[in-house]
């Protein structure tokens, strides 16, 4: 009997917005109306030139709705020939009642203490858990896997739904994904196969030649 063949694996490369003028001081959620800075124009402008530089080109491109994210994409839409599509299921954490707070009041909330030591039991009040967060990012990107076999695609998001993905797929509870630092404008690459996904990269600022799984 002749053996199935294995399904391709696509390589997925999660990019964080860039800096805007409130960035690591607001938790501005899926508020609208929040752009990037001119710095973050050029955090973009860079990133689209690495991702312009891999041999093989990719084949997609999906942004979360929210601005920043888009204007991310932009460039990296012209970098590599593709048009941008909107992905909803690549969204910022819903932070409900948190969202536009500064991050210097709500670190003297005493539910602080949960969100960055055990985030697996927290909810914001009246938005979302950090367990729903994980589970929509991670079926998000299953889904486009799945769309993209054996192809490399780009997807711009968040921080936090960046953070929950590379940790799940390396195996790290969800209490320890916080000690993760997901930078603007910074790849992750993550490789998705019908069995073990691998972690190419995280946090990379550099240069994407050299991604491949040896």
């Amino acid at each position: 009997m002749a053996r199935t063949p294995t399904p391709a694996p696509t390589t997925i490369l999660l990019v964080r917005h860039g800096v805007t003028g409130t960035t690591g001081k607001v938790l501005p959620g899926r508020a609208a109306g929040l752009h990037l800075s001119a710095k973050g124009h050029e955090q973009a402008q860079r990133a689209a030139e690495r991702l312009g530089e891999l041999v093989k080109s990719p084949s997609a491109l999906y942004a979360s709705p929210l601005e920043r994210t888009r204007e991310t994409a932009a460039p990296i839409a012209r970098a590599i020939g593709v048009r941008a599509k909107t992905e909803r299921g690549l969204l910022e954490c819903d932070f409900g009642d948190w969202t536009g707070k500064t991050l210097a009041s709500l670190r003297k909330m005493p539910e602080w203490r949960a969100v960055q030591h055990s985030p697996s039991t927290f909810r914001f009040p009246q938005g979302e858990s950090f367990t729903e967060m994980q589970l929509r990012i991670w079926t998000t990107l299953e889904r486009l896997s799945h769309l993209h076999r054996g192809e490399t695609i780009v997807v711009v998001s968040h921080a936090d739904p960046i953070k929950a993905a590379v940790t799940y797929a390396q195996g790290v509870p969800l209490d320890l994904f916080q000690r993760t630092v997901i930078s603007t404008c910074s790849i992750s690459a993550i490789m998705l196969t019908d069995s073990t996904p691998i972690v190419l990269s995280v946090n990379n600022t550099g240069s994407l030649k050299e991604l491949i799984a040896s």
